[in-house]
């Protein structure tokens, strides 16, 4: 089912007290969509957004950095970076990462690539880098437990995944899935990972890489997220030399879900 078009791309998908909210980038809006489909434009100027614990939405800057809202709307400036998806876990450990390198440049031959990181922000303000040669750090999730952050390493095409240590820091990095095209990715109560395999597909698999469920599409997918018992899928056309502007083909799909969506980001 197709709840919303028109769009250019829909990213950083969230489910947050019962409805789907998004980073519609070109426009550069905040979107937050009901059910039904109802959608109202509440914010700006976000490349991705996630929440703390205690409400406060967080938003990784179109302009670079991360910032809070406070609950009088101020904004707070948490830490400075080029960053650009993010995950907040259950204990408000904040962890937000970058490409590292000139994605537009490198697309139109002018900039080499290179690999990214994993920063963390901890409840006390202190910022470190916990993980580095990220081959183009996209999604990431948080398990229910707290105990495992998973990201997609898109130009790897595979999943990787760390424990997190008590004080947050990520070690035993192993390989989740490989072989896949993973972007934007949401986890279930069941332990499996929605995330695209082709450029027009998003598929259920589980930890070892096991196609579980495969959904095809007539576009690529960007990200996905579940609620309780429908999976949301950010849909569009990709247009390398022109990526934000041109025909909008963005779409909100919206798909029965076997299971419900779980961990981080927030359920």
């Amino acid at each position: 089912m197709i709840l919303m078009s028109d769009l250019v791309i829909g990213e950083s998908p969230r489910w947050h007290d019962g409805r789907l909210w998004f980073c519609h980038w070109g426009p550069d809006e905040v979107i937050a969509m009901d059910p039904a489909g109802k959608s109202e434009v509440v914010g700006s100027g976000a490349h991705s957004i996630d929440w703390l614990p205690d409400g406060r939405m967080l938003i990784v800057s179109k302009k670079g950095g991360l910032l809070r809202q406070e609950p009088s709307g101020e904004l707070t400036r948490l830490a400075d970076g080029e960053f650009n998806e993010i995950v907040v876990d259950g204990r408000g450990n904040v962890y937000v990462n970058a490409v590292g390198f000139d994605f537009m440049g490198f697309l139109k031959g002018e900039a080499e690539f290179g690999t990214g990181t994993i920063t963390l922000i901890t409840p006390d303000g202190t910022k470190r880098e916990v993980a580095d040669d990220i081959h183009f750090a996209n999604g990431m999730v948080v398990t229910p437990d707290n105990k495992t952050l998973i990201i997609s390493e898109s130009f790897a095409r595979r999943l990787t995944a760390f424990d997190i240590a008590p004080d947050g820091t990520l070690k035993n990095r192993r390989i989740w899935a490989e072989n896949i095209g993973p972007d934007g990715i949401t986890m279930d109560a069941e332990g499996s990972i929605w995330t695209s395999e082709t450029d027009h597909d998003v598929v259920r698999i589980k930890e070892g890489g096991e196609v579980l469920q495969r959904i095809e599409l007539d576009r690529s997918a960007f990200a996905c997220m579940l609620s309780e018992d429908t999976l949301y899928v950010m849909a569009a056309k990709w247009n390398p030399e022109n990526p934000f502007g041109g025909d909008p083909t963005g779409q909100v799909q919206a798909f029965p879900a076997p299971a419900p969506g779980a961990g981080w980001p927030r359920h």
